[in-house]
């Protein structure tokens, strides 16, 4: 029982293409684990203030713009719902902004709080002038850059 030598070396290369593949998808579902995990909150850094009071609900919060993104300084957007800021047609604030991503960050209200999250951007977002990785929690006065766009938390 002799085996043609081309077809067994088309049945190795067909295996290893298969584990190549299930190396690839193994890898990007462990990425996508590790990148869900959020710091411990006196681990972020983001604030200079040791500790604050939480937020009561009910509060009003916008997101002011400071500078750029095609915007007008001073404009507001009220944070009830949420918004997704980027590129893209289809996020809440749209900025034109050649280092932003389609959908690039999104600030949110959690329990009385105030989020931001990076959505894993290409150019990466700044929170209080420091990188932000995952989500970190807003306060009044944080700022928000997105490439030269630049954005402060107002809370009333």
């Amino acid at each position: 029982m002799a085996y043609d030598p081309i077809s067994v070396a088309l049945k190795f290369g067909f295996l290893a293409v298969l584990y190549l593949f299930l190396l690839v998808i193994a890898r990007s579902a462990f990425k996508d684990l590790r990148r869900t995990t959020s710091p411990a909150p006196d681990a972020t850094g983001f604030h200079s203030a040791p500790g604050f009071a939480e937020a009561p609900g009910g509060v009003d919060a916008w997101l002011v713009v400071e500078r750029g993104g095609g915007l007008e300084r001073d404009q507001r957007f009220d944070l009830i719902g949420g918004l997704s800021i980027g590129r893209s047609k289809d996020s809440d604030v749209q900025i034109e902004d050649r280092y932003a991503s389609g959908l690039h960050a999104r600030v949110f209200e959690r329990g009385g709080r105030y989020f931001v999250e990076d959505m894993n951007s290409t150019n990466g977002t700044l929170l209080n002038g420091a990188t932000l990785k995952g989500e970190a929690e807003l306060i009044d006065g944080d700022t928000v850059q997105i490439g030269d766009t630049e954005f402060r938390l107002e809370v009333q």
